[in-house]
């Protein structure tokens, strides 16, 4: 009966972080649409790790906050609106997460569309704050 104890208690010390982990993303989500939207790309670009690589579809990896700020810049001059959901959120360990989740945007097009898709982003903890440090995306379920 111990062992059966202490076997739970380990399981979910394991999992544990990740549910810590979660509610944090979120909340740093949030903040990068609430930043989208108010045009501060340089807020954006703080979010992210130092060394952060983002890779997104159909273009170059961008590496370095300067790069990934104006990436965004100049991807906000063709989409708006955008809206964030995490699916999951997988404990790395307690300096790294692993989070999936799904996304919309609507075109600046004369005729706005709605594209949909996914991403999974590395999430890294620098002193204490967790830092995007992986980034990629694509349309699609």
């Amino acid at each position: 009966m111990r062992n059966i104890a202490l076997v739970i208690v380990f399981v979910s010390s394991l999992a544990a972080p990740a549910l810590a982990q979660k509610p944090e993303i979120e909340a740093i989500n949030a903040k990068f649409v609430e930043l989208f939207n108010k045009g501060d790309f340089s807020g954006i670009a703080s979010l992210y790790s130092a060394d952060a690589i983002v890779l997104p579809p159909g273009s170059s990896m961008v590496q370095g906050r300067a790069a990934i700020e104006g990436m965004w810049k100049s991807m906000a001059e063709q989409v708006g609106d955008p809206k964030l959901a995490t699916v999951d959120v997988k404990a790395l360990g307690p300096l790294a997460a692993r989070e999936i989740g799904t996304f919309a945007l609507k075109t600046k097009a004369p005729t706005p569309q709605e594209v949909t898709g996914k991403y999974v982003v590395v999430w890294e903890k620098v002193e204490n704050d967790w830092k995007l440090t992986t980034d990629i995306w694509n349309e699609g379920k």
